[in-house]
């Protein structure tokens, strides 16, 4: 019962779906890092649609291991030419310590979190800098491939590039 409205607005959303049979290349070119916070529309901020790009979403829109690997694949399987490394403002991760962060997920789970890391970013332009190297200098991302740094505004919607 948890899921039931989730699932009846997805029975809406398959009634008249139409990306079966699309193979799952970047249509568009362009693969996105950014943060998993809920203000920002990956595809809507860039006017793209559904299938255009590939999302990579984690705390505070870094390059993690796991996003390059992502990356990767996109660039040698699924069309990706451009990369978009999107942190935003009034992030969490970029506002807060990581004393502040465990207290306040100890105090929301009721148990201690002292001992989990969350990655806080303590300055997000030079954070920004390193990701896009960790992109642009990993030995299976071609030269060819284009990578941007950019700041997006959550509360203008804008991006500016950084990088």
């Amino acid at each position: 019962m948890a899921f039931d409205d989730l699932l009846a607005a997805n029975r809406t959303f398959a009634a008249d779906f139409k990306y079966g049979g699309f193979d799952g290349v970047a249509r568009a070119g362009v693969a996105i890092v950014t943060c998993m916070d809920s203000r920002i529309d990956p595809l809507g901020m860039l006017g793209l649609q559904p299938g255009d790009a590939k999302i990579f979403r984690n705390p505070g829109g870094r390059v993690t291991e796991a996003a390059l690997e992502a990356i990767v694949l996109g660039v040698h399987l699924l069309n990706v030419q451009r990369v978009l490394v999107v942190p935003h403002t009034r992030c969490a991760v970029a506002s807060n310590s990581e004393e502040t962060l465990r207290e306040r997920v100890s105090e929301s789970a009721g148990v201690d979190a002292s001992w989990h890391r969350f990655h806080v970013v303590d300055d997000q332009r030079r954070a920004l800098e390193m990701d896009v190297r960790k992109v642009t200098s990993h030995p299976l991302v071609p030269d060819a491939v284009e990578v941007g740094g950019f700041l997006y505004d959550v509360d203008s919607g804008l991006l500016d590039q950084l990088v």
